[in-house]
């Protein structure tokens, strides 16, 4: 039988983001990232969105305990503090030159928060991959040669990190230590034959890696050892990242984009949609929060 789609709300994020569930709160975050908005709902509860707004562009967040999250903003990381809205300040990036900002973002499974750049409006490869240690460092773990970041994840028992260069249009994978050194690089999977360049990504509890096809509005399921397994389309033209939640992780919430600021831009109705999948046979797994030192 075939998953079921749906819009769930009324929202319409110029550009969504990194959709992160809490299996705590069992709430739904996710990011406007040109909107500067952090949004959270609740759909067990009274099923309203809240929202935070911040200084900068966010691109992308992760849970950090009881009542916080870690967000990428434009050139550093801070901790949103959903009680009082308040912003703590963790680490700066300097950018090679502007226009750039942090992008797509993922704790790996001992809880350090992997990041990349972007460079805004030029397709020079500048960005860099970047990691936000327990101690609140940040560690250069690839320096340049990226223009957009994206896909970041991780295999279940967290030792392949997943990563693209959306405009590169290849998924990479590393062997990724406990320690968080990076080796044995190689191709995953190429989504150009698709017709799309990878965006956000994640991973179900069997491995298989669920990326977004922006360019094509559809969701593509590769196995462990890079075949395609699904493709399906969406009800958005351009979805941007999928992630696993409900009560069993057997939903896959998709977020989508109305106007990018730079090239993407639609006025369909759906356009900015969060796209809410039911019946895909598959479960995802808990996301890591983020663990700073005490």
């Amino acid at each position: 039988m075939a998953p079921t789609q749906h819009l769930p709300l009324p929202v319409r994020d110029l550009l969504g983001e990194s959709p992160l569930w809490d299996a705590h709160e069992q709430a739904l975050y996710w990011v406007d990232t040109s909107g500067r908005q952090v949004h959270r709902w609740w759909p067990a509860g009274d099923g309203t969105v809240r929202s935070w707004s911040t200084p900068q562009d966010v691109g992308s967040i992760a849970l950090a305990g009881p009542g916080r999250l870690l967000l990428a903003l434009s050139d550093g990381f801070a901790t949103l503090d959903l009680a009082g809205g308040g912003l703590t300040t963790l680490a700066t990036v300097r950018h090679p030159r502007p226009p750039m900002r942090l992008n797509d973002g993922r704790c790996d499974r001992e809880g350090r928060f992997v990041c990349g750049s972007m460079v805004l409006h030029r397709r020079d490869p500048e960005g860099s991959l970047y990691r936000l240690e327990h101690d609140g460092r940040v560690t250069t773990l690839i320096d340049g040669g990226i223009a957009v970041s994206n896909a970041i994840c991780f295999s279940p028992d967290g030792r392949t990190m997943y990563f693209a260069d959306s405009l590169a249009g290849v998924i990479r994978a590393w062997d990724y230590a406990v320690d968080g050194r990076l080796s044995n690089a190689r191709v995953f999977a190429d989504t150009r034959a698709l017709g799309s360049g990878p965006d956000g990504a994640t991973v179900d509890a069997e491995g298989g890696v669920w990326v977004a096809l922006v360019m094509v509005a559809r969701l593509a399921c590769f196995a462990p050892d890079g075949r395609l397994l699904r493709s399906l389309d969406l009800p958005v033209p351009y979805p941007t990242c999928p992630a696993f939640g409900g009560p069993s992780f057997e939903t896959l919430f998709v977020t989508s984009i109305r106007d990018s600021g730079n090239v993407l831009k639609s006025d369909a109705p759906a356009a900015g949609a969060l796209v809410e999948l039911r019946g895909l046979g598959v479960r995802g797994l808990p996301e890591t929060p983020y663990r700073s030192l005490p």
